[in-house]
């Protein structure tokens, strides 16, 4: 099952995004950075690719610099 990834600098920002999306209804979980990406905190979040819309606003309503977001299959 694909799943939105959004990579952190750190994980403050990845708690003020999930709060904000939760605010929205988006479906979130913090998880481990998957091996084959890379993050500087560790940790990244997951969320239903069918909301990236919502996620791309939210970051940007929020300023977050993050270190990008990608798909994964698994």
């Amino acid at each position: 099952m694909p799943r939105g990834i959004v990579l952190f600098h750190t994980i403050h920002d990845l708690f003020r995004l999930e709060a904000e999306l939760g605010k929205l209804g988006v479906a979130t979980r913090a998880i481990p950075t998957p091996r084959e990406l890379s993050s500087d905190c560790g940790s990244a979040l997951a969320f239903d690719p069918a909301h990236l819309d919502a996620v791309r606003g939210a970051i940007a309503a929020l300023k977050i610099e993050t270190e990008g977001i990608t798909q994964i299959d698994h």
